[in-house]
């Protein structure tokens, strides 16, 4: 299968269409002789963004913007004028992370552990297998355009050659790595269940023997601004800050007690995304609501459009700007 070719809207929408045909039409001959009324379906088929989309994460170049989701859904708009257009990658793949390269292109990651590139565009998506039997969960790619991948078991996968090539190493801990984030080009920080935080120095070469936060914190996303400032968001509401490169963790206050998911800076602002529509604000050593659409939906990730607007990404096809003062 050509994995750079993805399925046209017409060809999907006659597919479900006539899926849905074929399920009412027992209902018809059983004695309703009112015609069929697919109008409904017809508008929501003919949109790009649909309710039944589901979300995972949004990433932006120079000039375009891309959400990506479950069943290979694969939304992308110029970065000026929000003007979405629906792709889907053949085989459906459940997408949980996309990046943005330095050369501009973009990667994608897959839950079964393939990794899918697109040019700059987001168009020609290409698979390659890293051939992990651990489940990906996040993606980062460096300032070398290398791609690294965190996974179950504590695995780092990385690839620095586009994805002809890939290598993978355990820490040997029993721990889902949930993050991972470039500070520059020779620093890694990696964090993961059970509040394990490894650092790497030397481009991912070699990694530092874990840290933990306290009391077995589970991070959904971590945020650093330098080697030594980051955040850590996670369930319950808690967002944890350090000032010591991830020795030690304070608490800061948060207005909420759903799970949070991940950071989002906007010039020197600091914002974070979670469950119940909640997307917060650094406001000093805690944090508040900010005014955004109140849908009881989780809203997964988020990219600056500006210095003064959020595109915000989530279950339930939520896919939406936010604007902040």
């Amino acid at each position: 299968m050509d994995s750079s070719v993805v399925t046209s809207h017409a060809s999907r929408a006659k597919s479900v269409k006539g899926s849905l045909v074929a399920a009412l039409l027992p209902l018809a001959l059983t004695g309703c002789e009112a015609p069929l009324n697919l109008e409904g379906v017809d508008k929501e088929l003919a949109k790009s963004v649909r309710r039944t989309d589901q979300f995972q994460a949004v990433a932006a170049n120079d000039s375009t913007v891309l959400a990506v989701g479950s069943d290979g859904i694969v939304l992308s708009s110029p970065l000026d004028t929000l003007s979405w257009n629906r792709q889907r990658i053949p085989s459906q793949p459940s997408l949980v992370d996309v990046e943005t390269c330095p050369d501009q292109s973009f990667v994608a990651l897959g839950m079964d552990g393939q990794v899918w590139f697109a040019d700059s565009r987001g168009s020609n998506w290409r698979a390659s297998a890293t051939g992990t039997q651990e489940s990906a969960l996040s993606l980062a790619c460096g300032p070398d355009n290398s791609v690294w991948v965190t996974a179950s078991f504590s695995t780092i996968i990385s690839s620095r050659n586009k994805g002809d090539s890939w290598n993978e190493v355990s820490l040997e801990e029993d721990a889902q790595l949930t993050d991972v984030t470039f500070i520059d080009e020779n620093t890694l920080i990696i964090a993961g269940e059970f509040g394990l935080v490894v650092k790497s120095t030397d481009g991912g070469t070699t990694w530092s023997a874990p840290e933990f936060m306290p009391n077995d914190f589970y991070p959904q996303g971590i945020y650093f601004t330098s080697a030594d400032e980051g955040w850590a968001a996670g369930l319950s509401g808690q967002i944890l800050h350090t000032s010591d490169g991830g020795v030690s963790w304070q608490r800061q206050e948060t207005p909420t007690e759903s799970p949070l998911y991940s950071f989002h800076a906007l010039g020197e602002r600091l914002f974070v995304t979670g469950d119940h529509g909640n997307v917060l604000e650094l406001n000093g050593k805690g944090w508040k609501q900010i005014d955004s659409p109140k849908i009881p939906v989780y809203l997964r990730d988020a990219q600056a459009l500006s210095e003064k607007q959020l595109l915000v990404a989530g279950g339930w096809g939520s896919l939406f700007t936010v604007d902040v003062k």
